[in-house]
């Protein structure tokens, strides 16, 4: 991967919260530093070698980056403002990641549930992505904010399908495909069917090898793994680039990294953004 000017101002960030952080918040191990799922990623530790000063660096407009913070405490409490005399909004648990839209001090701005939202960086791990397309980073930019919402299965879908609204639709409760097809559409103007069984047929088939950020990624699970055809599909989550995700399943929507479980229940890539 190409070294920029960007990514020593990350490498220096995640050394100073490694300083900063108390211990137990720390985390156990780190992620590998070899990207999985074809994807570029950039994910800082303390053992990193430092960066030759003969290399130049390259602006932000060439090389366009998402910014991350992953949660290295077992709990982080989400508030309404850049400190702790502010109001709870929820909590983070280790693992997770949150779209850096903004700092406040030590504070990261971040979005949860539909509002602005502030962490503290002494528990954030820094992550770095290549950004997609506009179409991309706008269907993605619909799902960071509603990051936080509970999962219901069978939720109401936002349209029909074909893009005619549905009543009785509400943004507070979300199931893997009705959160696809909701920030979609809203997005990008694109109209994803009601199920995942229905969207793995919408767009292309693209291989592993070949996955960009924006692209929808199916799996099946335990309760359908040894099913045939179509009825083996029971899961549908956004590509971020770098193994990460944006999805819900079971509890609510969340950016975190493909667990080798779900790697293991993959199916099949399509992509419906141009």
């Amino acid at each position: 991967m190409k070294r920029t000017g960007l990514r020593i101002l990350i490498l220096a960030a995640g050394l100073a919260l490694a300083g900063c952080a108390a211990p137990k918040d720390i985390p156990a191990e780190s992620l590998p530093i070899r990207p999985p799922w074809g994807m570029n990623a950039e994910h800082e530790t303390e053992n990193e070698p430092p960066m030759p000063e003969e290399e130049p660096s390259v602006s932000l407009e060439e090389e366009p980056r998402a910014e991350y913070g992953i949660v290295s405490a077992d709990a982080l409490h989400l508030r309404a403002g850049a400190g702790t005399q502010f109001p709870i909004l929820g909590t983070a648990k280790r693992g997770e990641a949150f779209p850096i839209l903004g700092r406040s001090g030590e504070w990261a701005k971040t979005a949860y549930r539909g509002k602005t939202a502030y962490l503290s960086e002494l528990y954030l791990t820094p992550l770095a992505l290549d950004k997609g397309t506009d179409a991309a980073e706008a269907v993605i930019s619909e799902g960071y904010a509603l990051l936080g919402t509970p999962y219901v299965y069978g939720a109401v879908r936002y349209h029909d399908g074909s893009g005619v609204r549905l009543k009785n639709f509400t943004a507070e409760a979300f199931d893997c495909s009705s959160l696809m097809q909701y920030i979609f559409y809203r997005g990008a103007g694109v109209t994803l069917d009601l199920t995942t069984r229905t969207q793995i047929k919408q767009g292309t088939h693209v291989r592993e090898e070949d996955l960009r950020r924006g692209d929808l990624l199916f799996f099946t699970n335990a309760a359908r793994a040894q099913k045939e055809g179509l009825e083996r599909v029971g899961h549908v989550a956004l590509c971020l680039g770098g193994g990460y995700i944006l999805h819900t399943a079971s509890d609510y929507a969340k950016i975190e990294r493909i667990s080798p479980l779900r790697q293991s229940y993959f199916l099949e890539a399509r992509r419906v953004l141009p």
